[in-house]
Formats: structure tokens, C-alpha cells, sequence
């Protein structure tokens, strides 16, 4: 295939989008005051009516909000309302009415009306024989009652949905725990969360009949259109793999910038650094490539700053992280064509998640080695009299030598702060598992952006064969709870209203 020249008119966010926060905050932002005035509404009057509550119920699902903090949030708004009104707030549920009394037809007066009366008395005395005839076929009607199948239902909609899936996080090529995932969100008729379950038993061509229509009805080549960005609190919350140690993630995201430019200077100084032609960088907005315009789009999306673009056709390469100050992307021949919309979303998801603080020192240095030296290198900074064996601190000591001027006051205070809580959590990490678990979190950021766990695994496969462990922590994920509430929160289920 050749490369794209003419302007795609995917990766454009709609009108009404929501930009990712870019400032770390814990909250959750524009969503929570959309809730927050939608209550305000229901109690302008004082009164909650049955109507009012059921639309405040499904706003809350739409959007994916926590229950509990909601409860809160009504709770102090009604403890506002009382104290200013001096009234006492009641939710109003009315009686069904009660049914029309008879129309009763006085006798008297003109033939008319006598004449009517007669032809009610008639039309009366032909329901009765009617009902009765009615009566008679119903009563030699062979009827057959088969409740198993709502009996299975039944069953199906009382499991525990998390005990199964946690049979799935043990092996997430368990059909058998898929199959009974998917029949317990069928019959519950929460039709979004089947689906993803049907997506994953379609990756391991395990689907039957109903998980397989599921999946063909909502199953779309075409880009998310989400109504925000990922908050900070949800990559937190929903992204973050559980194994990627929070405070490991502090600690280097706090010395990073310090670690790139001493990087830069390193390659430079040897020769080895890469240098991006100045003509070819891209005007993001402008641009008709395909691969460059999925970098904003998915950077908006994901919460993060878009870095600067340059094209460069002849490298063998897909979308590459250059040290730089500030940091740059190339994309690479291996991108520029025979790629489809979602595998675009999924590369440049993955990719862009590594710039995040916490993870870019990971696009430095790949070597668990590497990261043992600049972990220990920062707590030295946090902590000058750390007791760490002769030989390992003749390696480090130069390292935070090297660090230490570059960080201001504020910085040096966080790491020493970091050194304790390190100290009270025990004083341990392992950072191979961290780093492994920072690529799947960036595997899964890059899922949430393409929508569609096959073409996920399909770009997996070319990198770690047939289900390896990233394609199987995808499937893990596509089934959680975690991403469920991810899916409303963004409004991309597909029973989002």
C-alpha cells in the first residue's frame, strides 16, 4: 500500500468533548458538576420526585460516577438547601391513581337517552357472551409450561460476576469463566459488559451462537468518539496495571527530567544522538498523515501533552521515542501505510502513555540494571546516610552526584518524603515487575483508544506471538469492573444513553 496523502477524517474529537486533564488532579472534573447540576434541579421545589430520581440514576451510570462519593455530594447539597430554606427535603413517589368510578346513565329524561341505555344493555350482554365463549377456548387450550431456561437465567443473574472473573485474572484463557461471565451479564441484560466478555471469547475462537451475534451487532471499525479525556484520578483508578507500584512511579517520575537531559547529554557527547531533520516536522493540525493525526487525538484523549512530530520515511522504525529537550516522536516507515484507523489508535495509545512522568525514564533506559541504579540513586538524594553495600554505591553515588544539581529545593524535599513512605511500606519493590507492569499499562491505554481487543492482539501477535502475556493481561482487563466503569466514564459503552 502506498502513503497517505489525502486528509483522513478520522481522529477529530466532537464539539462537545471534554480535554483530559493534564494537571494530575484527583478529581473527577466536568462530570461530577454535571451531576452536581442536575441535583440542583431536582431540588429546586424541595421535592424528589420518583421521575427525577430515576434520571439522576441513569445520569450517574452514563457517566460513570462513584456511587458512594455521590451519596456524599447529595447528601451535603440537601444539608445546604435545608439549612437555607429551613424546609425538610422529601424523595415524593405517588400513588398509582385510582381507577375511573363506572359511568353511571340517569334513566330520565328524553327517548333518547332511553334508546341508549337500551343498546349498552345490549352491547353488555355480548362482552358477557363473548368473555364466556373466551373462557371455553382457553380452557381446551393444550398449554405447556417450560420455565428452565428462566430458571438458568435465574441462576446465572444471582452469581457473583467478580469471583468468576477472578477465575479469568488466574487464566485468562479460561473459556469456561468467559462463558459464564457472559451468561451472568446476559441476564442481567447489561448488554455493554457482555459484550466485552464476547469480545475475548472471540479472540480465543471460543464464542457460541449468542456471544458471537453479540459481538458482530456492536463490534465497529470505526474510532471512539468520547465525550472527555481520561482524568487523572481514572488512569489511577481504571488504567494503571494493580502491579505498577504508585510510589516507584513518584519517585522516578520526580527525577526524570533531570535523568533526560544528563541522557542527552551522554548520547551527544558519543555520537549517538539523534538528531530529526528540522523540515520534517509536522504541523500536527495540517497534517494528511494518518499516523501524525492519531497523535493529538489520542493525546487529548489520554490526558497527556502532545510531543513534538517529525516524519521520517526512510527509518525503520513505527512511532519512536527520541530524547530531546523537550522529548520528540518520530514515526517511521512501519506506520506510514498499511495501517487501519484502530491499529493507528492502539500504537499511538500505547506509545504517547509513555510520557507520562512516572513512565518516560522507561523510554531511557531499558535495563532493569539501569532502573536499579537511578532508583537508588534518587533515595540517596532523599536520603544521604542510605546504607546500601560498598560496590553498588560506588556505582550510584556518581549518578546522584550527577542528578542532585539539577533538582530544585521542591524536589528534593518530595524525594526525601518518598524515601519515607518507601522506608514505611517496607523498604522493598521489584522493579522488573514494575516496569512489566508499566508496558501493559500502556498496552492498555492503547485498547481504550482502538475500542477493539482483536486488533489489539493482532498488533501483539507481530511483537510477542499468539497470546502472549500483554494480549492475555488485555483480555484480563477487557473484563474487569475497572473497565467497565472506564467505558461509561468515557460514554463509549454501547448502552450509554
Amino acid at each position: 500500500m502506498t502513503e497517505e496523502l489525502t486528509r483522513d477524517p478520522g481522529f477529530e474529537h466532537s464539539q462537545t468533548f471534554v480535554q483530559g486533564e493534564l494537571s494530575g488532579s484527583l478529581g473527577l472534573g466536568p462530570l461530577e458538576m454535571q451531576y452536581e447540576g442536575l441535583f440542583a434541579e431536582a431540588l429546586e421545589d424541595g421535592v424528589i420526585t420518583a421521575e427525577e430520581r430515576a434520571r439522576l440514576e441513569r445520569a450517574a451510570d452514563n457517566l460513570g460516577l462513584d456511587r458512594a462519593r455521590l451519596v456524599r455530594l447529595e447528601q451535603a447539597m440537601m444539608a445546604s438547601y435545608q439549612a437555607r430554606h429551613k424546609v425538610e427535603i422529601i424523595e415524593h413517589y405517588e400513588d398509582s391513581a385510582v381507577s375511573l368510578a363506572p359511568l353511571r346513565v340517569q334513566a330520565d329524561g328524553d327517548a333518547g337517552r332511553t334508546l341508549l341505555l337500551k343498546r349498552i344493555e345490549q352491547l353488555e350482554k355480548r362482552v358477557h357472551e363473548l368473555e364466556e365463549e373466551l373462557r371455553r377456548a382457553q380452557a381446551a387450550v393444550n398449554v405447556e409450561v417450560d420455565l428452565s431456561e428462566v430458571e438458568t437465567a435465574a441462576e446465572a443473574a444471582s452469581e457473583d460476576p467478580e469471583a468468576v472473573w477472578r477465575r479469568i485474572r488466574r487464566d485468562p484463557t479460561n473459556a469456561d469463566a468467559l462463558h459464564q461471565l457472559f451468561a451472568i451479564y446476559a441476564a442481567r441484560a447489561e448488554h455493554d459488559r457482555a459484550f466485552c466478555v464476547a469480545q475475548a471469547l472471540m479472540l480465543l475462537s471460543a464464542a457460541n451462537a449468542d456471544e458471537r451475534t453479540l459481538f458482530e451487532a456492536h463490534r465497529t471499525t470505526t474510532l471512539i468518539s468520547p465525550r472527555s479525556g481520561i482524568t487523572a484520578s481514572a488512569w489511577h483508578d481504571l488504567v494503571f496495571h494493580p502491579e505498577q507500584e504508585v510510589l516507584t512511579g513518584q519517585i522516578f517520575a520526580t527525577i526524570v527530567p533531570s535523568v533526560l537531559v544528563g541522557r542527552v547529554t551522554a548520547l551527544r557527547r558519543d555520537k549517538k544522538l539523534h538528531q530529526p531533520p528540522a523540515e520534517a516536522r509536522q504541523e500536527v493540525g495540517k497534517s494528511t498523515l494518518t499516523a501524525v493525526r492519531a497523535i493529538p487525538w489520542a493525546a487529548a484523549t489520554l490526558g497527556v501533552a502532545a510531543p513534538p512530530v517529525f516524519v521520517e520515511k526512510e527509518r525503520d522504525v513505527g512511532y519512536e521515542h527520541i530524547p530531546a529537550v523537550p522529548p520528540v516522536t518520530v514515526v517511521g516507515a512501519r506506520v506510514l501505510s498499511g495501517k487501519t484507523q484502530l491499529e493507528h489508535a492502539f500504537f499511538a495509545g500505547r506509545h504517547l502513555a509513555m510520557y507520562r512522568a512516572e513512565h518516560y525514564v522507561k523510554t531511557l533506559f531499558h535495563a532493569v540494571q539501569d532502573l536499579e541504579d537511578l532508583f537508588l540513586a534518587a533515595l540517596t538524594i532523599g536520603s544521604p546516610g542510605l546504607p546500601i553495600a560498598e560496590d553498588m554505591k560506588r556505582r550510584v553515588q556518581p549518578i546522584a552526584d550527577a542528578i542532585a544539581p539539577m533538582l530544585d529545593p521542591p524536589k528534593v524535599d518530595s524525594l526525601r518524603g518518598c524515601f519515607l513512605r518507601f522506608v514505611e511500606d517496607g523498604g522493598r519493590t521489584n522493579l522488573l515487575r514494575w516496569a512489566t507492569s508499566v508496558d501493559k499499562t500502556a498496552c492498555r491505554a492503547g485498547f481504550v483508544l482502538s475500542n477493539d481487543l482483536l486488533t489489539a492482539a493482532r498488533v501483539l501477535e507481530a511483537e510477542e506471538g499468539p497470546l502472549g502475556e500483554l494480549a492475555k493481561d488485555l483480555i484480563c482487563f477487557a473484563t474487569s469492573e475497572r473497565y467497565f466503569r472506564l467505558r461509561r466514564q468515557l460514554g463509549i459503552a454501547i448502552d450509554a444513553t
